[in-house]
């Protein structure tokens, strides 16, 4: 039994292991030609042999870009692309099992306070945050993969978000390659590989003020419904920043919320208790305002600002409880 549960273990250490050997034994050859060259010679296993290289240079910190620039000019933009996205993920899901199981204490210090923003996006966001590491990238996407490992997003999340967000990436550097190679070759196709790799390129610089402007905010803290319930006995201050209309409406409002509607929040910021100062946690009908309203509360100095994800909808659909609009801290509405 204690075998059996080591085996994944030792497993992952044999690999590096060999990874390790390998890249001091080649690291003086390891170029676009050589590696280029010794995939070519592997003839059908060619692209085999490109996922697994693909996967050791990233548990090796070799630039995924290399890869992916010879897997465009090897296999073209389509197989080329989707190659190097099963090489990338496969040494990403590597690196995480890694810093699990084996170096973990390693991870920690080369990361250092880096690991902090990690722990607390996915502990905040879950696989949404994986799925922004990879559009945006926070940190190097080598040293990211072992850094996701020690938090607790689960690992087929980690995996499928990794997949489908490292798209724009594989495909802008795979079309590049391909444009390279056709360039190389004097064909007349290479001018429109080369334009199509510029405009993947391009949407890779413009991807991440639109990511996070569809967020509401670059730095917004999510709770969940449930984790705010548990909150609330604690004393957590809840701020209601939907119009009057709504607080009587059908979908009701937490008890003991205060209320100031959105568009009257920066003139009326005095009013909030004394506590906001020590943590905060928005709330609306969705999560829209509520967003906004949390980024206007950090920039005026106040602590820890939460947005209840989903809002009310999602309070109301977990089934917690609700008050009458008689039991808000309503304040009236000043005039402008």
């Amino acid at each position: 039994m204690i075998l059996r549960r080591a085996l994944p273990r030792l497993a992952l250490v044999a690999l590096l292991a060999a990874a390790g050997i390998l890249l001091a034994l080649n690291g003086q050859h390891l170029d676009a030609q050589a590696i280029e060259g010794f995939v070519r010679g592997l003839g059908p296993w060619g692209p085999a042999a490109h996922v697994v290289l693909f996967a050791i240079g990233t548990l090796l910190f070799v630039p995924g870009a290399l890869f992916a620039l010879i897997g465009g000019a090897l296999f073209g933009p389509l197989w080329g692309t989707v190659l190097n996205l099963a090489g990338a993920t496969l040494g990403a899901t590597l690196a995480f099992l890694a810093a699990q199981y084996v170096v973990g204490d390693w991870v920690r210090r080369r990361t250092g306070r880096r690991l902090e923003t990690l722990v607390t996006g996915v502990e905040a966001e879950g696989w949404r945050f994986v799925a922004l590491a990879r559009l945006v990238p926070l940190f190097p996407f080598n040293l990211t993969n072992y850094a996701l490992g020690l938090t607790r997003i689960p690992l087929p999340h980690y995996v499928l978000a990794s997949l489908i967000c490292m798209v724009p990436g594989a495909a802008a550097y795979t079309w590049l390659g391909h444009a390279g190679r056709e360039a190389l070759a004097g064909r007349q196709d290479a001018i429109r590989y080369g334009l199509f790799a510029l405009a993947a390129l391009a949407l890779m610089v413009l991807l991440p003020p639109i990511v996070r402007r569809l967020r509401g905010t670059q730095d917004a803290a999510w709770v969940e419904p449930q984790a705010l319930a548990r909150d609330l006995a604690a004393g957590a201050l809840v701020l209601d920043v939907r119009g009057p209309d709504e607080l009587a409406g059908p979908l009701g409002h937490i008890r003991g919320a205060v209320n100031i509607q959105l568009d009257a929040l920066e003139r009326r910021l005095g009013e909030l208790p004394p506590t906001a100062q020590y943590g905060i946690t928005v709330v609306c009908r969705t999560d829209k305002r509520s967003a906004k309203a949390a980024e206007l509360l950090r920039q005026s100095g106040f602590g820890p600002v939460r947005v209840l994800r989903g809002g009310m909808e999602a309070w109301n659909r977990a089934g917690l409880p609700v008050a009458s609009p008689r039991q808000v801290q309503a304040t009236r509405e000043h005039a402008a």
